[in-house]
């Protein structure tokens, strides 16, 4: 019996990996080092954590996963997930979970063989939006703005990603009202 456990924990880990490893923030912000040096050890350490969150509660609900997964990818990688792709990311996990623990091991096998296809087939990449011309540059204050590809699918990523592409400079830095600082291109 004790076998049988730990396979399928193993097998919970495995999928955890596989879901985490094919989600595009997570992807960018270890490509990007959100998280500084070790941000690929800080993702490796990522699916540890998601998968002993698990074990140590029972009962999860997909909106305390969603919490959790947030509160990680805040507190590692200094980045706020506002594209959308959290709770997927947390309804797969808890898919898997479920699955696992009915003894359905072949299905969890299955759907990590189809996300390691996925993540086979290309990694999100962040890519520059080219500006109209270079005298617009000049005469404009524009702020420049990024797009998030996934191989077959769109995914954007926070405003707080896409600006830590962007180097701050500090005489174009402004204070607004509302606390923000305000960085623009440099001309």
């Amino acid at each position: 019996m004790a076998a049988v456990v730990s396979s399928t924990r193993e097998l919970f880990r495995e999928g955890v990996s596989a879901v985490l490893h094919t989600w595009p923030v997570l992807q960018i912000a270890v490509d990007n080092g959100f998280g500084g040096v070790y941000s690929q050890q800080k993702a490796e350490w990522m699916v540890d954590a998601v998968q002993q969150y698990f074990h140590d509660n029972s009962d999860l609900e997909q909106d305390e996963v969603e919490d959790f997964l947030s509160d990680l990818m805040n507190n590692e990688f200094d980045t706020m997930v506002d594209d959308g792709s959290l709770p997927q990311v947390a309804q797969k996990v808890c898919e898997m979970f479920q699955q696992c623990q009915q003894g359905k091991l072949a299905e969890v096998r299955e759907h990590i063989n189809q996300l390691e296809k996925k993540r086979a087939a290309g990694r999100a990449k962040v890519t520059p939006v080219k500006s109209p011309t270079e005298e617009e540059d000049d005469s404009e204050d524009d702020e420049e703005s990024m797009e998030c590809d996934e191989a077959g699918a769109g995914a954007s990523v926070s405003a707080a990603v896409a600006n830590r592409q962007q180097p701050p400079s500090a005489p174009a830095n402004e204070e607004e009202d509302d606390g923000w600082t305000v960085v623009r291109k440099k001309k």
